[in-house]
C-alpha cells in the first residue's frame, strides 16, 4: 500500500491535497458535477464484481440518501478539506473495504473491495464522469486542462490505497484503462436495481420532476457502450432540453445558495493564507 499523499500547498494554512488554483478546486466548486457523480454510479454498476461488492455488503436501497451523503462528503472533503481530514477519510474507507469480499453469483468470480483493479475502475469512472459533466453543463475544457485534472486526482486515488504509478495521469490514459475493462461489463440484476435506485430514489412527489431532470442529465453523459448495455437511448431532444436546465440551475445554486461547509471553510483558509 502506498503512503498517503502529502499536502501540496506548503507552509501556512493547511489547504489540503489540492488548494486554490488547482483544477480539482475549480471543477468541484461547480454544483453541476452532481450529475457526473450520478452518471458514474450507473457506469460503475456495469462491472459485475464492483456491483456485487456493493449489493452483497450494503443495504443501499434502504439507505439511499445516507450512502449518497457519505459519497458526496468523501469527494468534497478529500478535495477541499485539510490534509488531515483527507487522510482520515482515506483511512476510514480502506478499513471499511478490508472485510468486503466474496464470490459474485453471476460470474462465479471472487471479488474484494480493496482489489486495486476494482478501486481503479471506481476512480476512473468517477474522473471521466466529472469531466463529462463539467464539459456538458459548465464550459469547455481543453485537453491540457483535462489532463491537469486527471493528474491531480491521482492524489485522491492514493487515499484508498492505490499506488500513484498505477493510476492514469492523463485523460487519454484513463479512457484507455476504462476501454480495456469494457469486455467485463454486463447488465446484471444488481446493476439494474442500482440504476433504478439512482433514477428513482425515495423523494416527495414535488421533488421528483427536479430529480428526473438530474437523472436524464446523468444518462446524457453516459458513454455509448454503457447506454447500449442498458438498452438506453440518448434522445437528442431530451439531452438538449436538460442541458440548459441543469446548467442554469447549477449556475443559480453556485451564485446564490450557500456552498457546502467544507467548501466555505476551504475558501476561508485560503483567504487567511493570502490565496484565493
Amino acid at each position: 500500500m502506498s503512503n498517503p499523499p502529502r499536502s501540496r500547498t506548503g507552509p501556512g494554512p493547511d489547504l489540503g491535497l489540492f488548494g486554490p488554483g488547482s483544477a480539482a478546486w475549480r471543477l468541484h466548486s461547480e454544483p453541476a458535477l452532481l450529475v457526473g457523480g450520478l452518471s458514474a454510479l450507473m457506469w460503475q454498476a456495469l462491472h459485475p464484481l464492483a456491483i456485487a461488492a456493493v449489493a452483497d455488503h450494503s443495504d443501499y436501497r434502504k439507505d439511499v440518501w445516507g450512502r449518497y451523503d457519505r459519497t458526496s462528503n468523501y469527494v468534497m472533503t478529500t478535495i477541499f478539506g485539510t490534509t488531515k481530514q483527507a487522510h482520515a477519510l482515506g483511512a476510514r474507507v480502506r478499513a471499511v473495504h478490508v472485510p468486503i469480499h466474496g464470490v459474485d453469483r453471476v460470474t462465479g468470480l471472487p471479488y474484494a473491495a480493496d482489489d486495486p483493479t476494482l478501486l481503479l475502475w471506481i476512480h476512473g469512472t468517477l474522473v471521466a464522469s466529472f469531466l463529462a459533466a463539467y464539459r456538458r453543463f459548465v464550459r469547455h475544457l481543453s485537453a491540457s486542462e483535462a489532463d491537469a485534472y486527471v493528474a491531480e486526482m491521482v492524489r485522491q486515488a492514493e487515499l484508498v490505497g492505490l499506488k500513484a504509478g498505477a493510476v492514469p495521469a492523463s485523460e487519454a490514459a484513463n479512457l484507455a484503462f476504462l476501454d480495456s475493462s469494457a469486455h467485463l461489463l454486463q447488465v446484471t440484476r444488481p446493476a439494474r436495481e442500482a440504476v433504478d435506485t439512482v433514477l428513482h430514489p425515495p423523494l416527495p412527489v414535488f421533488l421528483r420532476p427536479v430529480w428526473a431532470v438530474a437523472g436524464q442529465a446523468a444518462i446524457s453523459i453516459l458513454p455509448e457502450g454503457a447506454l447500449q448495455l442498458y438498452g438506453m437511448r440518448r434522445p437528442r431532444l431530451a439531452a438538449a432540453a436538460v442541458r440548459p436546465l441543469v446548467g442554469g440551475g447549477a449556475w443559480f445554486a453556485g451564485r446564490f445558495l450557500k456552498p457546502p461547509p467544507v467548501l466555505r471553510q476551504a475558501r476561508a483558509r485560503a483567504a487567511a493564507g493570502g490565496r484565493r
